[in-house]
């Protein structure tokens, strides 16, 4: 395998700022032999310092380790950072025999391996990693925390990567989560109910109408329930007084015709529309 020089191209897929560090197309441990795998790191780097301090370390390497020790850099905003597309000194020894150097990509996500992950950063995680399995042909599965690859690392620090992994899938698929409470809410919607002049309502709309329809249908409901109550009783008032004149009549009988007539009429009850709010 050649060295990948369709890095850069697949991390601006995920809709994020990317950096292409200079040199990064010929900078390696010679190509990469192949990729089977995705390895996802920490940097153990400065909890200060800007978007990427430890940019310097992951291109040049550090006394121990020649760099680069990784394909890409992953800054606290989610700024994505190619590095190399060639093979990197990421996960040695490896307990998985498709992450090793020679057959995965190594992502450096900066983070001194105690701080919060910042929601960008981690939802660029997932993105990249998405976009890397697709164009490597990759399941999911394919995704793993240095962790879990190597019985001496413990990164990336309180990622629980099955959630991970699944986030991963539903991107590969298609199915794009990124959608806040807030932008769900304040999402247009189109709606069978709509007019020309208003198609579209925020789902906020709708739930504030739908509450306000059921309102009113339990308001006419119980109105109609109370005519219902006052037509009962003057049918059996009538029903009475007939049988007062007539001694044949049966006041039960009569009444139960009638109230049987009434139930085989359909009613339509008329609930003004909601405006839209």
């Amino acid at each position: 395998m050649p060295y990948l020089t369709q890095l850069a191209i697949a991390a601006r897929r995920t809709g994020y700022p990317v950096t292409e560090v200079p040199g990064w197309q010929q900078r390696g441990h010679g190509p990469q032999p192949a990729v089977r795998g995705i390895v996802c790191h920490h940097t153990a780097g400065p909890a200060a310092g800007g978007d990427y301090p430890s940019l310097a370390v992951v291109r040049s390497g550090r006394a121990d380790l020649a760099g680069p020790l990784s394909h890409f850099g992953l800054g606290r905003d989610g700024r994505i950072y190619v590095i190399a597309a060639g093979r990197c000194w990421h996960n040695a020894p490896s307990t998985s025999d498709l992450h090793t150097n020679s057959n995965s990509l190594g992502i450096e996500a900066e983070n001194d391996g105690r701080q919060p992950w910042p929601g960008d950063q981690v939802d660029a995680y997932q993105r990249l990693c998405a976009e890397l399995c697709r164009e490597f042909g990759l399941w999911a599965s394919a995704v793993k925390g240095h962790k879990e690859v190597n019985a001496f690392k413990s990164d990336p620090h309180s990622i629980d990567m099955n959630d991970f992994r699944a986030v991963v899938a539903r991107l590969i698929a298609g199915e794009d989560d990124d959608v806040s409470a807030k932008e769900l809410w304040q999402h247009e919607l189109k709606v069978p109910f709509g007019s020309p002049e208003n198609p579209e309502w925020q789902a906020g709309n709708i739930l504030v109408n739908a509450a306000k329809w059921a309102k009113d249908i339990r308001e006419t409901v119980a109105l109609h329930g109370a005519k219902l109550d006052g037509q009962t009783a003057a049918i059996r008032e009538l029903a009475a007084a007939l049988a007062q004149r007539d001694d044949e009549i049966d006041v039960e009988a009569l009444v139960a015709r009638i109230e049987a007539a009434i139930e085989g009429i359909t009613v339509r009850l008329d609930v003004p529309d909601a405006p839209a709010t």
